[in-house]
């Protein structure tokens, strides 16, 4: 979602609508796929979103994702994770805090805490000081 944020708003497109096409439509798009699977979604949404998803999509997430995506499983399910395990769970490490300091100030979290405030459907909740799980 940030990359494709990062994308548009290079290419010129203001951060509300890469903010939209990026991060607030995906709930619509999630909730599609959890109600009626993937090919319900594609029946759902539009020609041009539909093409894109089964002809640029590919050339995205490709075979070498794939094989990242392997590597970062293993590494998951090794104890070359720092955080794998039961027993490391608990207490996020100096790196994570930085790595979620960075991800709290990118230009799409402040573009979508600007646009959620213009919206009174959705719930005001702060996030702070409470983990949803762990």
């Amino acid at each position: 979602m940030q990359a494709g944020f990062e994308v548009l708003v290079e290419a010129g497109y203001s951060p509300e609508m890469a903010y939209f096409e990026c991060l607030h439509e995906l709930k619509l798009i999630v909730d599609l796929m959890n109600e009626k699977g993937i090919a319900g979604m594609r029946f759902s949404i539009s020609e041009t979103a539909k093409w894109g998803d089964v002809s640029v999509g590919p050339k995205i997430i490709d075979a070498g994702v794939k094989k990242r995506m392997k590597a970062a499983l293993k590494d998951i399910q090794s104890a070359s994770s720092p955080r794998s395990g039961s027993r490391n769970t608990r207490g996020a490490t100096r790196s994570s805090n930085a790595l979620l300091k960075a991800g709290e100030k990118h230009g799409i979290e402040k573009t979508g805490e600007k646009l959620r405030s213009l919206m009174p459907w959705m719930p005001k909740r702060s996030i702070k000081g409470v983990q949803a799980a762990y």
